[in-house]
């Protein structure tokens, strides 16, 4: 029976595949990133919302390297020693999503556990510069835990992005199972403190690694304890055989449940589809500042 269950999840079923569109928007935002090499996680990430988010003039850019000091179970980023941070790339940042003629940036980043300020520096010289550069652009920034401290997360925090997003990425109990250094209450607390400072606080979780439906709906009552007034909920798709295989492949439907279950307990906004990323609809996540 399992064997027979294992083969059945190697197929994904058809709610998962997509075909990319041939429009002018996606031809030419693909075209800019390759000819200005530009790094996005829309594409080294091969997102499948790429074609989207780019007709809606938004994009996701990675900072600090591509290499992170953990080695979370369901993480496809490289782990190991980082090279040094590179004080040029706030202004390298900054011109590409000028280049790219972005409406809406999203910026996440490695986690840097060999710095001593976990790159709190780095990400503070990004989000100052690129507001700098591009005053009309609105942005998210997905930070790490920065291990708990305040100070550092206050980095952030004062060059003020619109959004601030820290990912739960699984229920509390399977938390030790898939993430390393990196703890279910800890992450609470950092959304606790960012949303007590007056910021938009975001949060997202992956689904088919064997959590229950109870252990969701009490995630998302964690969340909005902690005063999260955004949460995205998408599929976990197994990056390589050396993660974690995925348990379930959940339905459009039950996505749709969460979203009307989050929505009802009191979320501004639910992005919840097995194809929903951290960045998904991200441009639209703002209105939530307008209504809190």
């Amino acid at each position: 029976m399992v064997k027979i269950r294992e083969k059945r999840l190697r197929q994904k079923p058809d709610w998962l595949k997509i075909q990319l569109p041939n429009t002018g928007d996606y031809k030419w935002m693909h075209n800019t990133i390759r000819d200005n090499e530009l790094h996005t996680i829309c594409t080294s990430g091969k997102c499948p919302n790429a074609a989207e988010c780019w007709a809606a003039g938004t994009a996701t850019f990675m900072i600090l390297g591509d290499i992170c000091t953990r080695a979370c179970k369901f993480c496809n980023v490289k782990t190991g020693k980082p090279d040094p941070a590179d004080i040029k790339e706030p202004l390298r940042i900054a011109r590409s999503i000028e280049i790219m003629k972005l409406k809406h940036a999203v910026i996440t980043s490695v986690d840097r556990d060999d710095l001593e300020d976990g790159g709190a520096e780095i990400w503070a010289a990004t989000i100052r510069k690129t507001k700098e550069l591009n005053p009309n652009t609105s942005m998210e920034v997905l930070i790490p835990d920065f291990n708990g401290l305040h100070h550092l997360i206050q980095q952030v925090m004062d060059a003020q992005p619109e959004v601030i997003s820290h990912n739960l990425e699984t229920v509390r109990r399977l938390t030790p199972v898939i993430r390393t250094k990196a703890k279910y209450d800890l992450s609470i607390k950092v959304l606790k403190y960012i949303a007590d400072g007056g910021m938009v606080a975001k949060s997202g979780i992956m689904l088919g690694l064997g959590e229950t439906e109870e252990e969701v709906f009490e995630t998302m009552d964690d969340l909005l304890a902690a005063g999260v007034t955004v949460m995205t909920i998408g599929q976990y798709l197994q990056p390589t055989q050396n993660h974690l295989p995925v348990s379930e492949y959940v339905t459009p439907e039950q996505f749709e449940k969460y979203k009307q279950v989050g929505l009802e307990k009191g979320f501004k906004y639910v992005e919840s589809g097995p194809l929903v990323r951290s960045s998904y609809h991200a441009e639209q996540h703002i209105n939530a500042l307008n209504q809190q």
